[in-house]
């Protein structure tokens, strides 16, 4: 391996790593049901992106593909917001437990969380526009015929959480 694979590779495992990170913190500061409203957001927000009719308003006058990945990016992240504090008032807070109780559910929960959003990462977010292809993180979980299974994964992890 040479020195730009590995660097690569790191920028990607830092990438999972801090995910990773992000979702643990929310579920030790907020709860596990906040993590699963978090869950529930962003498939709510692949739905909604997907089929998003307003790309072309918003990217009328870009030509630089970096900033139309950060657009639809923000435009993600926005509806992700959105739809997790709408599933927040939705959904019962059942979950009454201390920063670690049940720490071990907050963790898989955390996984299941990291999973949906490398999986959305590498099919259908722009984020290869700022990571390096090719590496074996992307292996992981790139490829076309893996991507119903990462996005089957959470909901799995849900029902027996």
């Amino acid at each position: 391996m040479d020195s730009t694979t590995i660097i690569h590779f790191l920028s990607e495992s830092a990438y999972l790593l801090v995910v990773f990170g992000i979702f643990l913190i929310f579920a030790i500061s907020k709860g596990r049901q906040f993590l699963i409203n978090i869950i529930c957001g962003l498939y709510f927000a692949l739905l909604i992106t997907v089929h998003f009719p307003y790309y072309d308003v918003l990217l009328k006058e870009i030509t630089h593909s970096s900033v139309v990945a950060a657009v639809k990016l923000i435009v993600f992240a926005i509806i992700t917001i959105l739809a997790t504090y709408l599933f927040k008032r939705l959904m019962p807070s059942e979950y009454q437990e201390g920063k670690f109780e049940t720490f071990h559910k907050k963790i898989i929960l955390s996984l299941a969380a990291t999973i949906l959003v490398m999986s959305f990462s590498f099919n259908v977010l722009p984020v290869t526009e700022f990571l390096t292809p090719g590496t074996p993180i992307q292996s992981l979980f790139a490829p076309q015929h893996l991507f119903f299974w990462w996005l089957i994964a959470p909901l799995a992890v849900m029902y027996w959480n």
